[in-house]
């Protein structure tokens, strides 16, 4: 069966973003990253929901730079939800593949890496989720798909049909390498490497794994953790992405949760190296992402913290569909900002809050318990901007912010929400 659409991309919005990737208010997750033209395109599902995943619909990020993103809004519409999708090119057609909660898998067509994609497809044999591509140096096309095992056969040279007696099951297993869901795989110098959610720590998926062998259908041999999201948010539980080369580096693409829930997730990236043996050096979540480190002397969205303890989260404000905060903060939380350039030295700090109850933000270099930079006291009241002196502060850091404070009245127990912050030089006028 095939159907016909015609979605258009119209008005692309430009952005400026470090990490995540994905703007306030959109949360493209599952990122699948394809370098076209020496522009990188991540694809997604998109959340709009805290009550489930994905949505009908999928937005596009794509930069040529890495530090520079445009948001491609409503690339794809479907009449069922979208879950994870890749996209590969050849002879000038664009495959976008998609599966949907049924278990059914499709391919779509288009001129151009942001659509439109129409023609769609039903790919036979595959039935379950996360259709990944990967084509050999040989020009040979594989497609990998499945859940706690993973599945992979040769495509055929139309892109939307497989060699059936290919089909190849348990590449990689739940059981012998941690095997959730959500393959990619690529290849760099002889060996093939199969990424993919990874449930090999605390018996959730938070994490991405990957496995190498020197065929893409295997046998695979499990390595480790590229990644792991734990900590992004009191309720992440899964992980989801791709790496990439983009001219001589290579990244690693992932997704953190948000809102207090499993949903509402946002693409990130990191930068990763390879050892001499291929294996894959384990990174950590940062602010930063693929850019250098934040300027303390810009404005910083709270919103882009990488790392939390307690009950703190990244949500929207209220009222707002494009602002967030971290919200939710209770005594005892704490958030990490990973990392920030001092430049030559900062003296002062102004952050702006809104507490609940009486509350007091700690600044802390390094650790939670590392030097303390400065302390901000907020009365109960709406929103406000503080700015105190701070120990000065130079060269590169990791910035945490603690929490404390008494009682709240708040019925959810909050003490207070965070907007932005920002560091200044020797007065309190910004440079």
């Amino acid at each position: 069966m095939k159907k016909t659409l015609l979605i258009l991309s119209l008005f692309p919005t430009l952005l400026w973003a470090q990490n995540p990737l994905s703007p306030m208010g959109v949360y493209v997750a599952d990122p699948s990253a394809r370098v076209v033209d020496g522009r990188m395109y991540v694809y997604g599902s998109l959340d709009e929901s805290t009550h489930h995943y994905c949505s009908r619909r999928y937005h596009l990020l794509s930069s040529a730079d890495m530090r520079n993103w445009t948001l491609h809004e409503n690339i794809f519409h479907w009449d069922e939800i979208l879950y994870a999708p890749d996209m590969w090119t050849s002879a000038g057609a664009y495959y976008l593949y998609f599966d949907v909660p049924s278990g059914k898998e499709y391919a779509a067509v288009g001129k151009s890496p942001t659509g439109p994609f129409e023609n769609v497809t039903r790919i036979e044999g595959p039935k379950q989720i996360d259709p990944n591509i990967y084509v050999d140096d040989d020009g040979q096309v594989y497609y990998f798909w499945g859940q706690f095992s993973a599945k992979g056969a040769r495509m055929n040279p139309d892109f939307v049909s497989l060699d059936a007696t290919s089909i190849t099951d348990s590449i990689v297993t739940e059981k012998d390498h941690f095997f959730h869901e959500g393959s990619f795989v690529f290849k760099r110098g002889k060996y093939y490497y199969y990424t993919f959610a990874d449930i090999s720590r605390r018996h959730r998926p938070t994490c991405l794994g990957y496995a190498m062998s020197t065929r893409p259908l295997g046998p695979y041999k499990y390595m480790g953790v590229i990644i792991d999201n734990d900590g992004c948010d009191p309720q992440s539980w899964n992980n989801h992405g791709s790496v990439v080369r983009q001219g001589e580096n290579w990244y690693v693409l992932y997704h953190r949760s948000t809102h207090g829930s499993r949903q509402m997730r946002k693409a990130c990236i990191e930068p990763i190296t390879f050892n001499a043996d291929g294996t894959i050096n384990e990174v950590e979540m940062t602010s930063q992402g693929a850019a250098g480190p934040l300027d303390a002397s810009q404005r910083i969205d709270a919103a882009r913290a990488c790392k939390m303890r307690g009950n703190v989260r990244i949500r929207l404000m209220q009222n707002s569909t494009s602002r967030e905060e971290l919200g939710a903060i209770q005594p005892g939380d704490s958030a990490l900002w990973r990392y920030l350039d001092f430049g030559n030295g900062k003296r002062h700090v102004a952050l702006r809050a809104r507490a609940n109850a009486p509350a007091t933000v700690c600044l802390h270099a390094g650790t939670p318990d590392g030097p303390e930079l400065a302390r901000l006291h907020f009365e109960r009241g709406d929103w406000a901007v503080k700015t105190v002196a701070c120990k000065p502060i130079s060269g590169i850091h990791a910035l945490w912010m603690t929490f404390e404070g008494g009682t709240t009245q708040d019925a959810a127990g909050e003490m207070m929400s965070l907007d932005w912050f920002t560091f200044y030089g020797d007065s309190r006028k910004k440079e």
